[in-house]
């Protein structure tokens, strides 16, 4: 890479470099300059805000303007007539398909870093994580979800407390099955519903609690022919949504059903092949196939990473070739393309996620430094040499690609915790003691293992928040048919089983009656948030009032010149 990039030769002393564009090394002049004056033609004459933003708010901006550069007369990018162009079409989205620009990416504050690094997780305590500096650093997407993780921690303790004697001692009595499905449902409503009024408190605070997603911009890989936004008034592409309605239910519905009846097909052989391996042992009893019991597992849980591997591929692709306009729609519905399938192994996945998103990755990125250190070291040119290290070194960083994964390993704990826990009551133990250290692995992997993340404001944890709500509707249809199955339960009925499944039908009705009146019981948000919002409102009507009438005021004063003028004529 050639030394010669026009942030590190400013001779500005108070240049602070937010944003990296990383272009190809064989880009033509012609397009450097067309892409330059392209950035600066939007660019808007104003004050100086460095205190009234933040660096991640700053760096969102940029990121927003590169993402809506979009093509008005050019037919193709000057220099490469291949790279064609059309009326709408995202700028920043073509230069990277076509290779001419590499990534772009926000830098990171070393001064800041090291700061929340101190209070984050470099001192291994009990201890609330900084969610307001996180937020501060990363944004509220970010910081969401790090509050989540910590308050999903603490909400399982309950069920692991409960689980551990319930595991450790054999009750065949029927009342403790009951008994533990019921506080596995109260608790699984509860937690969900208090966490909206934290979350609504955390994101009152930040700002970001009433943002409006219809005004969201278009998504940088939307399409269409480019027209006027009936609402906002703006230029940008249309499509119809006719189009993307036929795209999704005869193409991507279909899809994800047939593989889900493959997935389920494919769990159907491994029971085959699990009861093939417990007879052979049984028939011989040798140590061989003793340690063949394990191989229908082991080769279960390739196939099942290897099929979701290939499925959140074709479930990104599909996503993007339905077209959404917004961003929070395309997650939306490549989240419910993904959740279709819960099988994976917990407690190995959560193992091994950790080894690969986080330490791997970070030993990694530290024998990089080393290399890099040294060829800085040997560099004699008239640049900042801190400044070439910081670029260099963070552009070999992994991409964060978001807080997908992330919330998908918290939405299968849940899943774990409140479908099964009757079955294996250490499910909630287990995750409890993972999420302590992924608090860590996560806040590691954040600062260290990948490059920043541009900011994105929320107002909560979207669709996530009604996976999990599904989730625990689930549940009580879970939990009752565990508990209308069960030997003790049977027993109660040995001749009619027809009575057994209307009472279980019955008090699976009763207790999904008493979820919604939980969840309708308890306000999503606290009273002071409700007294303060109702109070903005009430504010921003007077505000509009007086605006009306001063335009008023000025219109009757206006009038009595104009009149007096014709009487005069």
């Amino acid at each position: 890479m050639k030394v010669t990039l026009s942030a590190l030769d400013t001779s500005e002393s108070s240049f602070t470099p937010l944003v990296v564009i990383e272009l190809a090394q064989d880009v033509k002049e012609e397009t450097k300059e067309w892409l330059k004056n392209r950035i600066i033609a939007k660019k808007k004459d104003g004050d100086n805000n460095d205190d009234f933003l933040t660096m991640a708010e700053c760096q969102f901006i940029i990121k927003h303007e590169l993402e809506n550069l979009r093509a008005k007369g050019e037919k193709m990018i000057p220099g490469y007539p291949q790279a064609k162009l059309y009326p709408g079409k995202s700028l920043l989205r073509r230069l990277l398909t076509s290779g001419i620009v590499i990534q772009v990416f926000p830098l990171h504050d070393s001064e800041a870093l090291k700061k929340l690094e101190d209070t984050w997780y470099t001192r291994f305590a009990l201890k609330y994580q900084p969610i307001d500096s996180i937020r501060g650093y990363f944004g509220e997407t970010i910081a969401l979800y790090f509050g989540f993780l910590e308050y999903f921690t603490f909400a399982l303790i309950p069920m692991a407390v409960i689980g551990l004697p319930y595991y450790l001692f054999v009750w065949e009595d029927y009342d403790k099955y009951v008994i533990f499905a019921s506080f596995n449902l109260i608790w699984s409503t509860v937690i969900l519903e208090v966490w909206k009024r934290g979350c609504a408190n955390m994101t009152y605070r930040w700002g970001t609690l009433l943002m409006k997603r219809k005004f969201e911009e278009p998504r940088p890989g939307f399409h269409g022919v480019l027209g006027i936004n009936s609402i906002t008034g703006k230029e940008e592409p249309l499509y119809p949504s006719y189009k993307r309605q036929l795209r999704i239910y005869l193409v991507s519905l279909p899809f994800v059903c047939l593989c889900l009846y493959f997935s389920l097909y494919v769990m159907m052989i491994y029971f085959d092949m699990e009861v093939w391996a417990l007879g052979l042992h049984e028939n011989s009893g040798s140590e061989w196939t003793s340690v063949l019991l394990y191989v229908p597992s082991i080769i279960y849980a390739i196939v099942i990473e290897i099929m979701n591997r290939l499925y959140r591929y074709a479930a990104e692709f599909l996503t993007s070739w339905e077209n959404h306009r917004l961003e929070s729609a395309y997650q939306n519905h490549l989240i419910l393309k993904v959740l279709v399938s819960l099988a994976t192994l917990l407690i190995t996945s959560q193992i091994l996620n950790q080894i690969m998103e986080s330490f791997l990755p970070y030993w990694l990125q530290r024998k990089h430094g080393v290399r890099v250190k040294r060829k800085v070291q040997a560099l004699k040119a008239d640049i900042d040499a801190t400044l070439y290290e910081q670029v260099i070194l963070e552009k070999e960083m992994g991409t964060y690609l978001g807080t997908f994964d992330d919330y998908l390993e918290l939405f299968l704990q849940f899943g774990y915790v409140s479908l099964f826990s009757c079955v294996y009551p250490l499910a909630a133990a287990f995750a409890v003691l993972n999420n302590f250290t992924e608090v860590n692995s996560d806040a590691l992997k954040m600062c260290r293992v990948f490059k920043r993340p541009f900011s994105e404001p929320s107002a909560n944890i979207g669709v996530w928040q009604l996976a999990f709500e599904t989730m625990s509707v689930i549940s009580v249809v879970t939990n009752c048919a565990l508990i209308g199955m069960s030997p003790q339960v049977n027993a109660v009925f040995p001749e009619s089983k027809a009575d057994l499944i209307l009472i279980v039908v019955a008090v699976e009705h009763a207790l999904l009656a008493l979820k919604f009146i939980l969840a309708f019981a308890i306000p999503d948000k606290p009273r002071h948030i409700q007294m303060k919002l109702a109070r903005l409102e009430f504010e921003s009507l007077e505000a509009l009032k007086q605006q009306q009438m001063k335009l008023v005021t000025e219109n009757l004063k206006e009038e009595p010149t104009e009149s007096g003028k014709e009487k005069a004529t």
